[in-house]
């Protein structure tokens, strides 16, 4: 039996925009072969290439597929595409599996070309339409066969492809379906608005013998208690965004076990169009002024590490030891910034956040407090998950906690938080541009030597250190929670936790 469901919504549940559905047949399913999952949050929608979150990039990762993702070790390997290789220094070559979409249609070179298009089209909304301005040209030689050519030499090409945000559905199935046709292990049976959406097998799915499930059926549990208690009362199997004061129970709970990845991160994002925060001086006081070590504490019950600069990750080349602790806290130093920009008394705004996560909750309290000592009064505003983001892809704030993680090994990841020429999105700040820095990243794009890129990134990161168009607060420990029986779900390594639940075509019940 569900845990008060029902009751979820009456106290506030988000109902996403109705969702329309591929209707399948119904099947009766065995309990070992349906996958129950807690999903922190309705998803605001599923349109594909839109960046709503990351409910909503769970459930794309059960319905779709891109031409590359994650391995459970991190690194790239082929989905749609078999292959994939550099050709020249403007081209890369991908080449198709034998594959097919939810409606028996093969995925073929024109479909691949048609969603590059629409990511690319000038009145598209797609999360990496940007990046896709850079392609010159599409060709397709053969059905199986595409080959990208960038107007620029482009290193990063295939991480792109791998974003959950750049799946492949059929060629024009937008049209009478925003949801689109994918060629997933899953498909989207039926759904109820705001509670629930089930799932089940695709069986024509391109890995043989995958998915090993027949069904998933998603629940969204907003309250993280009612989440954790429907786990420990067996009402679902697998639960994300596992509270950090819950770990320690699950851990000890024999029929349970936590996977754990520390990657994601907790930042600050500004409005820079007006308001206080146009000032770098102010950005970069805030950055000084805040104990990052309490947010550990308050936020993650320890489970995290304070991040003081660049969330580069200390095993990549692009690591730099002072870069990392650039904005350790300094408070002589905030308030001598505070001084420098006119406001030594400080000053009054609002700070963006989300009751609905306690991560979100937790960090924007301890900044409220912080800033407090510099004398930055601030008022919080917390309303639910889909407002939140629809506030901050708006700019409607004066500035705001966002967690979030680095989409890819790759340090053109940086690019998602710093490049103003990206499209707006409540992940990065509104109306901010730092002279020179997107100058640096597409340097860093295009060049691939790696000492030379490693050159590149250090003076990109020096300008974000300097102008503070984002701010770094803490890593965090992300868990997925399960029961013990759930076999072969791997949560994906530092920032790809996100990714996870691509892993789910391999998950069965022992």
């Amino acid at each position: 039996m569900l845990l008060s469901r029902r009751s979820l919504l009456a106290t506030g549940l988000a109902a996403g925009a109705v969702l329309p559905v591929l209707r399948l047949p119904a099947r009766a399913q065995a309990a070992s072969e349906t996958l129950r999952f807690g999903l922190s949050s309705y998803p605001p929608n599923l349109q594909p290439w839109i960046n709503s979150g990351g409910a909503a990039g769970s459930v794309s990762a059960l319905l779709h597929r891109g031409l590359l993702s994650y391995a459970a070790d991190g690194s790239l390997q082929g989905e749609l595409a078999e292959s994939w290789q550099p050709d020249g220094d403007k081209a890369w070559v991908f080449r198709l599996r034998q594959a097919l979409f939810h409606n028996g249609d093969p995925v073929t070179a024109a479909d691949v070309q048609w969603n590059i298009e629409q990511v690319a089209g000038e009145k598209s909304t797609a999360y990496l339409r940007t990046q896709l301005q850079g392609v010159e040209r599409v060709e397709t030689p053969d059905d199986r066969t595409v080959r990208l050519v960038m107007k620029q030499p482009t290193v990063c090409v295939p991480h792109w492809f791998a974003n959950y945000y750049m799946p492949i559905v059929a060629k024009g199935s937008t049209a009478d379906d925003p949801l689109g046709i994918g060629a997933g292990p899953f498909v989207l049976q039926g759904q109820e608005r705001g509670v629930s959406l089930d799932l089940v097998a695709f069986d024509k799915y391109y890995k043989p013998g995958l998915p090993k499930l027949k069904a998933v059926k998603i629940i969204a549990y907003p309250d993280e208690t009612l989440r954790v208690a429907a786990l420990q009362a067996g009402d679902v199997d697998l639960i994300d965004y596992v509270p950090w004061q819950s770990m320690q129970s699950i851990e000890a709970d024999p029929n349970l076990k936590l996977d754990n990845q520390l990657g994601p991160f907790m930042y600050l994002t500004f409005n820079g169009r007006s308001g206080p925060f146009a000032d770098p001086r102010i950005r970069r006081a805030v950055a000084l002024g805040i104990k990052r070590e309490e947010i550990v504490q308050a936020a993650f019950f320890g489970r995290g590490a304070p991040l003081e600069g660049l969330p580069f990750a200390p095993e990549t080349p692009y690591y730099d030891e002072a870069a990392a602790h650039g904005w350790r806290y300094d408070k002589d130093k905030a308030k001598a910034l505070l001084a420098e920009a006119g406001v030594a008394d400080g000053f009054s705004c609002t700070l963006l956040s989300t009751a609905q996560y306690g991560m979100h909750k937790n960090t924007a309290e301890v900044v409220q407090q912080n800033l407090a000592e510099l004398g930055i009064q601030v008022e919080l505003n917390m309303p639910d998950w889909p407002t939140r983001v629809s506030l901050g892809n708006r700019g409607q704030y004066e500035f705001a906690v966002m967690g979030t993680a680095m989409e890819s090994p790759d340090p053109e990841s940086l690019s998602s938080f710093v490049d103003s020429s990206l499209s707006p999105s409540y992940i990065r700040s509104a109306g901010i541009t730092v002279p020179g820095l997107n100058e640096l990243l597409a340097a860093g794009r295009g060049e691939f030597d790696i000492a030379r890129r490693k050159e590149i990134y250090a003076k990109a990161g020096q300008l974000v250190l300097d102008q503070a168009p984002m701010v770094t607060l803490a890593y965090r420990a992300q868990g997925f929670a399960m029961r013990k029986a759930l076999q072969g779900f791997r949560n994906l390594p530092g920032g790809l936790s996100f990714y996870s639940l691509s892993t789910a075509d391999q998950s069965f019940f022992a």
